[in-house]
């Protein structure tokens, strides 16, 4: 940082204190902060130099000491010095904002997910567990979150500034960002994207507990049922088990273990499966036929609902094996059954 270690939390705590400057509470948020104390001392020694230029030339060559003006020859070797010297200061600031763009937007593999959906005008996050909240949202410390998030009606901006996150929210379309907080406290969430008349108002807090605390919250918030159970009964009541049922004989592929795969289109290209792909891949079946089968998946455009599509990706993403989707399909199938011999033998 090219600043005593010492020196740099005097300074970060003081402009904390100060309300000048938010708090320093994710492993992200230092290396944040040296690149913009950089641009800021980069800033204040290019406006001294320059007005210290323009002073002394105003003092030099004013019109008392110069009534004729004079006429000065240019320096190869000056021209030379102020290009490439601001040319490799750039050049240090781009690779080093770069490294960071990527380091933050990169979600580590181990990282938990949490979904964060948009609206006009609150924030919903979405635990795996089943756990809801609105305009809040509980993580653990020392622990790598990523957020999975996508906007329900208008664009929005979702940014902790204490965790130095921001990422925009766009409808149609997951984003992604991750942290780590550091210390256990109550932080704010802003929407930094006018969204509206009420976007001031969108506004929630990221509560950071211990590793222990965090379980105890989870335990006392579940909802019962956790998103992949709740995307197991929607997967059946659309009747999705009936072509991907993962019987030899079955229309549509198998999605046991495909999150996390690369698959084959009847286009001869290979996509990733992730949780983008699989939404997709919901709304927009004729874009993504898996190669061998046919095109004869509907959209399910304005059937499902945001929360819905959460919930079915979830369960797709921990389908490992076919045994409960040919369980469910057996009794859905024994259930109708019954239904017309019980209507074929009624007097």
């Amino acid at each position: 940082m090219g600043i005593s270690p010492v020196l740099w939390q005097f300074l970060v705590k003081w402009l904390h204190n100060s309300a000048l400057f938010p708090a320093e509470a994710s492993t992200i948020a230092p290396w944040m902060d040296a690149l913009y104390f950089f641009l800021l001392g980069m800033t204040l020694t290019g406006l001294f130099l320059v007005g210290a230029l323009v002073f002394g030339f105003s003092l030099r060559y004013r019109k008392e000491k110069n009534p004729v003006a004079t006429q000065i020859e240019g320096s190869t070797l000056l021209e030379a010095t102020w290009t490439i010297i601001p040319l490799a200061i750039f050049l240090l600031t781009f690779v080093w904002g770069a490294l960071l763009y990527f380091r933050i937007y990169d979600p580590p593999a181990n990282a938990m997910n949490i979904y964060v959906v948009g609206k006009q005008w609150m924030w919903k996050a979405e635990h795996p567990g089943g756990q809801h909240e609105i305009n809040s949202l509980h993580v653990p410390a020392g622990r790598n979150v990523q957020l999975t998030m996508i906007s329900q009606d208008v664009f929005h901006s979702f940014s902790i500034p204490d965790f130095r996150v921001k990422r925009e929210v766009i409808p149609g379309r997951y984003t992604t960002v991750w942290f780590n907080a550091t210390d256990p406290g109550t932080y704010h969430i802003f929407c930094t994207q006018y969204c509206g008349t009420q976007h001031s108002s969108m506004i929630g807090e990221v509560t950071v507990l211990s590793p222990e605390d965090y379980q105890k919250w989870l335990a006392q918030s579940t909802s019962g049922m956790s998103l992949a159970q709740n995307g197991e009964r929607l997967f059946a009541s659309m009747g999705c088990n009936a072509c991907h049922s993962g019987n030899a004989v079955a229309r549509g592929p198998s999605l046991a273990g495909v999150y996390g795969t690369k698959l084959t289109l009847t286009d001869g290209s290979q996509v990733q499966v992730n949780e983008a792909f699989l939404r997709d891949a919901i709304l927009n079946p004729s874009q993504h036929v898996t190669a061998g089968f046919a095109p004869i998946m509907p959209t399910y455009q304005g059937q499902i609902s945001e929360d819905g599509l959460i919930d079915l990706v979830e369960y797709i993403k921990n389908l490992q094996t076919n045994y409960r989707v040919q369980q469910t399909l057996m009794t859905s199938e024994s259930g109708q059954a019954a239904s017309t011999t019980t209507e074929t033998v009624k007097p």
